[in-house]
């Protein structure tokens, strides 16, 4: 069973996502590689999760994205890479991409994008760079004719869930609520290890080779105006609610200072630009996660929101 299972590197496996990803890749028998700096061992939290992770059968090669070497010895063990850095690393996949295309052996690779899809995004003029760098290393995989797949998971219900998309709120409002633009414009919201879930069936599918899979889940794909509906119908009560036109978002994002604004840009380009969804799916060549597995089961906004009642 395990034999033909492709043997899996992850890049990453500290961070929320890549420790989600090495927990999904060995619950699927596959062989898993984390690629680990030294630094991560004498960080309690982090060495925590190698120690959970080694003991499910993580195995730990030390190194770093800067060192080529380390990267062609560890790249030489897999068959897959699977790339989860944050997005000030974007760049540092560069090396990584130069080892893929030296080691000869990998027959996918995984990038670090795991958001919004770079090569839509309305923002671009915003963002600092955030989106274009992403595009870049797209473009770099691409002309080196290494084999991948892109996975387009849009939000993650952590990052701006919990506070009912308020900027500067932990928790979601009881009382009042603001609106950004006309509350229309519809995002999308995956939990992450159901990404992690989603992204590692993807390895070992023919389907998905050269692709970008986008994950659109009947449930998790909500407008403001929808997203405020279901917290009221949770909490019993109708909120007063705040509409923040786009001139004022965008006035508001250029008076906060980098980075502090780049939640509100990510509001902007998924609330009012309909970044992640003001395309269709079939039309953009791309796949849907959940058509290509629907045996995978996933927590809905509705679910989640639950869990902060």
């Amino acid at each position: 069973m395990e034999s033909n299972k492709s043997k899996i590197l992850i890049i990453g496996v500290t961070g929320r996502l890549g420790f989600e990803l090495a927990k999904a890749s060995l619950n699927s028998s596959h062989p898993t590689f984390g690629l680990v700096r030294d630094s991560a061992f004498s960080d309690t939290h982090k060495s925590q999760k190698l120690h959970t992770l080694s003991e499910e059968g993580l195995t730990l090669i030390k190194g770093s994205l800067q060192d080529e070497d380390i990267l062609l010895e560890a790249l030489k063990q897999v068959d897959i890479v699977i790339c989860a850095v944050s997005s000030k690393q974007v760049h540092e996949q560069k090396i990584l991409i130069s080892a893929i295309k030296r080691a000869g052996c990998i027959k996918r690779f995984l990038p670090s994008e795991f958001g919004a899809d770079p090569d839509r995004s309305q923002v671009s003029d915003l963002d600092h760079n955030f989106y274009s760098r992403k595009s870049e290393i797209r473009r770099i995989i691409e002309a080196e004719g290494i084999p991948y797949t892109y996975v387009c998971c849009n939000l993650f219900t952590s990052v701006l869930l919990p506070s009912l998309v308020q900027p500067g709120r932990k928790a979601p409002p009881r009382d009042e609520v603001s609106i950004f633009g006309d509350g229309t414009a519809k995002a999308v919201f995956m939990s992450e290890n159901d990404v992690a879930a989603f992204a590692i069936n993807t390895v070992d599918d023919a389907r998905t080779l050269n692709k970008v899979v986008y994950m659109r889940p009947r449930g998790n794909v909500c407008s403001m105006n929808e997203l405020v509906g279901i917290w009221e119908g949770k909490i019993g009560k109708t909120l007063k609610k705040i509409y923040i036109t786009e001139d004022e978002l965008l006035k508001k994002i250029r008076d906060t200072p980098y980075p502090e604004n780049m939640e509100l840009v990510f509001i902007y380009s998924a609330f009012v630009k309909g970044d992640q969804t003001y395309f269709s799916v079939e039309s953009s060549g791309g796949l849907e996660g959940t058509q290509l597995y629907p045996q995978i089961a996933y927590t809905t906004v509705s679910e989640f929101l639950d869990t902060l009642l």
